[in-house]
């Protein structure tokens, strides 16, 4: 996995189709505040990076954060903390399958204690539409983004109808920096689909 421990924001916005003043200034947490939201992406994808992003940010911003993760995922403790994340702050629970990540997300998002949470879905990356309009309204109402990771290609069905925002996490290339990640949003019930995001993240020890 790639970290941001020396993440350079190269492009913070690549606008297609919005006038500046209806777009976001960059990619970040206050895109995801209030909103079930979907980052896809296939092997050697960015969407871990991105995703750990978001709760430096988050921690940075004094908003609690939670990762409610699979027990084969690659979250790697060591890159995490690399990326800025204070691991002592972070809640981290694992789960067996989807089922029980969403009904975890589900206690979490209720308590009204975070103010993000990650489930990272993997491939299996299945909710039922009841449990989505539970977690949709929880994170409506705590204000708190809800942001789940799914290991599929762009063509794959999103995960419902209910996803705010869905953006395909992609590493584009090297430079000698480390790794060009970008974010393409597909999704937007606010603003629409179309806008990229990109930046430069360091990769772990060995890798750049």
């Amino acid at each position: 996995m790639s970290t941001q421990g020396s993440a350079v924001n190269i492009l913070p916005d690549l606008q297609r189709g919005f006038r500046p003043a209806e777009a976001p200034a960059r990619w970040g947490l206050a895109a995801f505040s209030g909103r079930f939201a979907e980052i896809l992406g296939g092997e050697a994808s960015a969407a871990l990076t991105l995703a750990v992003g978001l709760v430096a940010e988050a921690q940075q911003c004094g908003e609690p954060a939670a990762w409610v993760s699979r027990c084969e995922s690659s979250f790697y403790p060591p890159d995490v903390a690399a990326a800025g994340v204070d691991l002592q702050a972070l809640v981290v629970v694992w789960v067996p399958g989807p089922g029980a990540a969403a009904r975890a997300a589900d206690h979490l998002l209720r308590s009204g204690a975070f103010g993000l949470v990650v489930l990272d879905l993997g491939g299996d990356a299945r909710i039922p539409t009841a449990l989505q309009t539970r977690l949709n309204a929880l994170a409506r109402r705590e204000d708190a983004a809800l942001v789940c990771l799914t290991a599929k290609e762009r063509p794959e069905s999103s995960l419902g109808s209910l996803v705010s925002l869905r953006a395909e996490a992609l590493r584009t290339g090297r430079t000698p920096q480390g790794f060009r990640c970008a974010a393409r949003i597909l999704k937007d019930k606010r603003l629409g689909p179309g806008r990229t995001f990109a930046e430069i993240c360091r990769g772990p020890d060995g890798l750049c």
